[in-house]
């Protein structure tokens, strides 16, 4: 789940990859079952490096490995139990379009700043006044992926982008799905990670798979995005908890 720029039916089943593919690096995979009336966006806040605001940002077509999840959900044998958009003000004297890319099934945008969601239609932008209930985003970057109404499974949303924090894995996880920001939200999540190439996840939330992910995933087809010879991990996150973006450290083997 993630933030809407209008009102959700139902979002369900929520699932991140994130890898960093060099140590400054990120990726970010998404997708999720959803049903909204109207055409909208689902809008990711990303930690942008500062230096790289206007350009950090490269979408990533997956639209050719639909079971992307699936086989990242095979590399665990023994299944577990699931537990644990954006307006902004408008910004005058700009009134150049962003670049819209055409992304698999999806049309999506790399919104800089806050000030630049005045150059999306308006649909596409959280209800006014959002961002003041939101400060930790005022110098992030954003990922727009435009949404079409009606009950649908969405196949995987992927990007890269460089990131301000290396070594610290951010998944895009706080909830707005009907224009106000609540303290607390209902999660329906399961999260996925990888290290740079001979790195791994730390924390005691994680739960490591057995084996390598070429066991499982068919790497040629995820364009990079996975370490064939790395583990993957996962996280399970079910339930009404704080409404707040996981993160996750990765370290050098050894380190």
């Amino acid at each position: 789940m993630c933030c809407f720029s209008r009102p959700v039916q139902s979002v369900s089943r929520t699932r991140i990859f994130c890898r960093f593919t060099e140590v400054d690096l990120q990726a970010v995979v998404y997708a999720m079952t959803i049903e909204a009336a109207e055409d909208l966006a689902m809008v990711l806040p990303l930690p942008v490096a500062p230096a790289r605001r206007q350009d950090a940002v490269t979408f990533v077509n997956l639209e050719g490995y639909p079971r992307f999840f699936d086989h990242l959900h095979n590399a665990f044998p023994q299944p577990k139990l699931q537990s644990l958009s954006f307006g902004g003000p408008p910004a005058a004297g700009n009134a150049r379009t962003l670049k819209v890319e055409q992304v698999g099934s999806f049309e999506a945008s790399y919104v800089p700043g806050i000030e630049d969601f005045a150059r999306l239609d308006e649909r596409f932008r959280l209800p006014a006044g959002t961002w003041e209930k939101l400060p930790r985003y005022a110098d992030y970057g954003f990922a727009v992926f435009k949404l079409k109404p009606g009950k649908q499974k969405i196949h995987p949303m992927a990007l890269t982008f460089r990131s301000r924090s290396p070594g610290t894995l951010f998944f895009p996880t706080v909830h707005i799905h009907d224009g106000k920001v609540h303290d607390r939200e209902d999660f329906d999540h399961t999260l996925y990670a990888q290290g740079w190439t001979n790195a791994v996840i730390s924390g005691l939330d994680w739960e490591e798979s057995p084996g390598a992910a070429r066991g499982s995933i068919e790497i040629d087809k995820t364009k990079g995005l996975v370490w064939a010879d790395g583990h993957i991990y996962r996280r399970t996150i079910t339930g009404t908890h704080k409404n707040e973006d996981i993160l996750a450290k990765a370290r050098a083997m050894g380190g």
